[in-house]
């Protein structure tokens, strides 16, 4: 790739001309109109100072070979975007400038002159060349000035995600021990579930930010499997809690959703599901109705989400998928929200293939959003043969549930944490489930009490400090056995590239803050079922 620097190589002209005295001459005609100017005596010498910098090139029509054309055709292929070095071509008349213009014209920006050429043609010619040459070098600092900023924002959402999140976590694990401890009356437990709702709207919040950043530059890699849409339908109304929030909202809640087989991403899918699902009962007021609906239909799967809110004004409507576009009714009720969620919807849907599209009757006449997704291909014979084979290579049963413990004070837990809030609620929180638990405010408390103590588990944030939680990760699996202790991150840290880091540090799991508590007994209680199987085997 050609390296552009801010350097007089930027602005210099390289002259190939093989034969007799033209490369000198051209050079002090150029030198004389204040342009600098610098021969070759090979191609591979010209290809060689393209490559380090260069503003035009000049070439005789005696040095343009089979062979040099093609090296100097497949260089200027390989340029930058923004790059398209001007070439001039110094060619005898007639024929021979138009065979020289036809080979290069389609892949070169190429400008021939017929000699004999006249000292002001060639400089006029140059500084034309030139001209155009700065221009790319505009484009490409303004190219180099946007990645420099992208790559400042995701710095900011991903310090800003860890931030909001260690207090979320924070209050969420808070909000599990009142659960338990607190009052059971009407009254306290209404409480403690607005908590929870404008708890988990703040995490979605945190998320739709990062993830529209991600999906705009390219970041977002989907896992595509087989998906049924009727799952992914009830796996969002429950995760959302959609039961108990339609109770309180009073809304008349219909799910009409067919076993509908799509190509795609679990994880993304769900994520469209409940954008689309929460934006409705946002701007539903209390007493509405909402339906959701999953149908195969013209060879796509189709979800319809659709409610009785306050509707979108028909001038809106080309416009609701873009970035931070909020109806104006919507914004004097309130209703919160970065105007993130359906970006993020449509450009999923995209990613997947698919279409999404949004209706209204206009003002107060409600919503209908309607995402279409590609069909799983059906299964041939062959395939379908194929695959019963490997399940019965497999071999049959599961062999039970494994040797799982009934209670969770087997398990001894050490949290590495430094936010005060977040490491103390969480002891609380295992420690009311019955887990032996020890706590570490730093990188090296933590490793002295993981090689003092040897605990069956460690819950790990990454952001620690005097030692960060990967390099913590990584001098337990250096020291101790790789079995003797699960290592869970535990952070605020949500990008790829973080969870990358953390596996290959030796992480077993890497869980996003606000953990879910229930979440993460399930993945304790597998920690003691495998620890408890290892025993076994051993004795």
């Amino acid at each position: 790739m050609f390296e552009g620097r801010r350097d007089g190589r930027e602005e210099r002209v390289l002259v190939l001309a093989p034969t007799g005295r033209d490369a000198p001459l051209a050079c002090q005609v150029l030198a004389d109109a204040g342009l600098a100017c610098t021969t070759c005596a090979d191609g591979e010498e010209l290809w060689r100072k393209i490559k380090s910098g260069a503003g035009a090139a000049i070439l005789a029509e005696e040095a343009l070979s089979g062979w040099m054309v093609n090296g100097l055709l497949a260089l200027l292929a390989d340029q930058d975007p923004w790059s398209d070095l001007p070439l001039i071509v110094v060619a005898d008349g007639g024929d021979s400038s138009a065979a020289v213009f036809a080979t290069l014209a389609p892949h070169a920006n190429a400008t021939i002159l017929e000699r004999p050429v006249r000292a002001n043609t060639l400089v006029s010619a140059v500084q034309a060349s030139l001209r155009a040459r700065r221009r790319q070098y505009e484009v490409r600092d303004l190219l180099r000035g946007q990645a420099e900023t992208d790559r400042r924002k995701d710095e900011f959402l991903a310090m800003l995600g860890h931030e909001i999140r260690n207090p979320l976590a924070a209050i969420r694990n808070a909000l599990s021990i009142l659960d338990q401890l607190g009052s059971q009356e009407p009254g306290p437990v209404r409480q403690r579930q607005v908590i929870e709702r404008q708890t988990l709207n703040l995490v979605h919040m945190v998320d739709d930010l990062l993830e529209v950043s991600r999906v705009t530059l390219g970041k977002i890699r989907l896992d595509l499997q087989t998906v049924d849409l009727r799952e992914a339908v009830q796996r969002c109304l429950s995760e959302l809690g959609m039961e108990a929030l339609a109770e309180t909202q009073q809304l008349a809640l219909t799910v009409d959703a067919e076993r509908v087989l799509v190509e795609g991403d679990p994880v993304r899918i769900e994520q469209v599901i409940c954008n689309l699902v929460q934006n409705a009962v946002k701007y539903t007021p209390r007493g509405g109705s909402l339906s959701i609906s999953a149908k195969a239909a013209a060879g796509m799967g189709v979800l319809r989400v659709a409610d009785s809110g306050v509707g979108i004004p028909h001038e809106m409507l080309p416009h609701i998928f873009e970035p931070f576009t909020q109806v104006e009714s919507s914004r004097r009720r309130s209703a919160g929200g970065l105007g993130l969620g359906l970006p993020l919807v449509r450009s999923l849907v995209l990613l997947h293939g698919g279409r999404v599209e949004a209706r209204s009757g206009g003002p107060g006449r409600g919503s209908e959003f309607v995402v279409s997704l590609p069909l799983k291909p059906p299964v041939t014979a062959a395939a379908r043969r194929s695959r019963e084979r490997r399940r019965a290579g497999a071999g049959g049963g599961n062999g039970g549930d494994g040797a799982r413990r009934t209670g969770g004070g087997a398990l001894r837990v050490l949290i590495v944490e430094d936010n005060l809030d977040g490491r103390e609620s969480l002891r609380d929180l295992l420690e009311l489930k019955g887990y032996q638990v020890e706590v570490a405010e730093n990188g090296t408390q933590g490793l002295a009490q993981a090689f003092a103590g040897t605990p069956d588990v460690a819950l790990i944030d990454i952001g620690l400090p005097e030692i960060d939680g990967n390099e913590v990760a990584r001098r337990i699996r250096a020291t101790l056995e790789t079995d003797r202790i699960a290592l869970i991150a535990m952070t605020g840290y949500g990008q790829p590239e973080d969870r990358r880091r953390a596996l290959e540090a030796g992480f077993d799991t890497y869980l996003v803050k606000p953990v879910d508590p229930a979440d993460l007994e399930r993945l304790l209680l597998e920690v003691s079922r495998r620890q408890a199987l290892q025993r076994a085997e051993g004795e």
